[in-house]
């Protein structure tokens, strides 16, 4: 499929276009917005240069930044002292217990249907549901689940699974689950759903699958593994779940979870690690309204100016290259065209940026967005080595995605905690499960 495939065709985008500008709150003349860019991009520069004196995270050292320090956000041993008291009061639950009861609250397995089927036909239908879940999530798998309850069988657990576990089931499910907790009071103590984050967590892969891959950090040179990529909001509810290969970069996966977001929660910055960006993200986040906050290697980054001619004192050192704002000029209305495109969902986020990232020398629209995506990271890095309250906000929700990580791999415990299956639909339903 070609990319003019994936996006709005001519007459479509005419008939959109002026629709588009108003929903993106973006610009129609490139001029304006390349002058909002040049203020924002030089009050973060200037600020970080008179700064960068007093600055205890980074110096400049051989035309290069580089850190004092970690940017970890350490915890006080009181608080973790707190966190260990806590645990060690809170009662026991069995799993299902914790699902009825959740049931009770919000009623999410109302969506769990055949197609087209008004009332459950299957008999002992909770129980039967709740057993199949069980399975999926904890992968302790069919057989053994049947023998671990009274009056189920195989065939049973078999039937719900393939008639009333689908993509679009258990994604309901998920967005009534969240819509639910986002209303409890104690949600709003750890945030207000503007916030987000994404990262991904690899699982051992004991089939033939497409998307398995061997990666050698952690499973040998032997085994392969596939990731379970989870967005996660600063709620410390899950909004998007995806199965994907260890062997891909996770940035391209970002603004999935992101726009197929069904739920109440609008998250509007998003934060991931230093795997979790590229610069065709950053400007296509940027253009969507969504503000990409990536964790950085520092010392790593090519930094770029918008203006050769500007001068920004020491940080000159350390900025070796220039932006064409002449391309993304050039490009302005069609950068917008991809960006409505993505939000109205014509084709799957990742399909269009992963043909953006390996278009031709040649392409220009490729280029213009790489452009944008320099410019916005370096104006970003700016404020990261000036704002130790973004550093520190970085930390909380990157946190809490490692935190339910750390749920899923205990949850997710029978047969060593690897997939056993190739298949991709039941891979995904035991990882939307968990």
């Amino acid at each position: 499929m070609s990319f003019a495939n994936l996006i709005y065709d001519p007459t479509r985008w005419q008939h959109e276009r002026d629709l588009a500008y108003t929903d993106l709150a973006l610009p129609q003349q490139p001029d304006d917005f390349i002058t909002r860019l040049q203020q924002a991009f030089d009050a973060a520069a200037q600020e970080a240069a008179r700064g960068l004196p007093g600055n205890d995270f980074v110096t400049i050292r051989h035309n290069r930044l580089h850190l004092k320090r970690r940017d970890a956000l350490e915890l006080p041993p009181r608080l973790q002292q707190l966190r260990r008291t806590i645990e060690g009061v809170l009662p026991l639950v069995r799993i299902e217990t914790l699902l009825s009861q959740v049931d009770a609250w919000c009623d999410f397995t109302r969506v769990f249907r055949r197609p087209n089927e008004r009332a459950a036909r299957i008999p002992d239908f909770f129980t039967t549901l709740l057993a199949t879940l069980i399975a999926h999530g904890t992968n302790l798998g069919m057989a053994t689940m049947a023998h671990s309850v009274e009056g189920i069988t195989v065939d049973m657990l078999q039937d719900m699974s393939q008639g009333c576990l689908r993509e679009d089931t258990l994604n309901a499910a998920n967005t009534i689950l969240v819509n639910y907790h986002h209303q409890l009071p104690l949600s709003a103590v750890w945030g207000d759903g503007t916030v987000s984050s994404s990262d991904g967590q690899r699982f051992g892969l004991q089939a033939s699958s497409l998307l398995g891959s061997l990666y050698p950090r952690y499973f040998g040179y032997y085994d392969k593994a596939l990731t379970v990529y989870t967005h996660t909001s600063d709620q410390h509810s899950v909004l998007h779940t995806q199965v994907i290969a260890c062997s891909v970069r996770e940035a391209i996966y970002v603004l999935d979870g992101l726009l197929n977001n069904d739920t109440i929660l609008r998250p509007t910055e998003h934060f991931v690690d230093q795997h979790g960006f590229t610069d065709q993200l950053f400007g296509l986040c940027h253009l969507l309204g969504f503000s990409l906050m990536p964790r950085l290697n520092v010392s790593k980054q090519t930094l770029y100016k918008l203006d050769r001619t500007k001068s920004y004192g020491a940080l000159d050192d350390v900025i070796t290259g220039t932006i064409d704002t002449e391309i993304i000029r050039e490009q302005w209305d069609q950068l917008v065209r991809v960006v409505a495109s993505l939000r109205n969902r014509t084709a799957p986020a990742h399909v269009v940026l992963r043909r953006l990232a390996s278009s031709a020398p040649s392409d220009r629209l490729a280029k213009a967005l790489t452009a944008l995506g320099r410019a916005l990271r370096s104006l970003y890095l700016f404020r990261y080595i000036q704002e130790e309250a973004l550093r520190a906000r970085m930390q909380l929700p990157l946190n809490r995605g490692e935190g339910r990580h750390q749920v899923a791999r205990h949850l997710f415990f029978a047969n060593q905690g690897a997939f056993q299956t190739g298949d991709y639909e039941e891979i995904m339903n035991k990882a939307t499960c968990l």
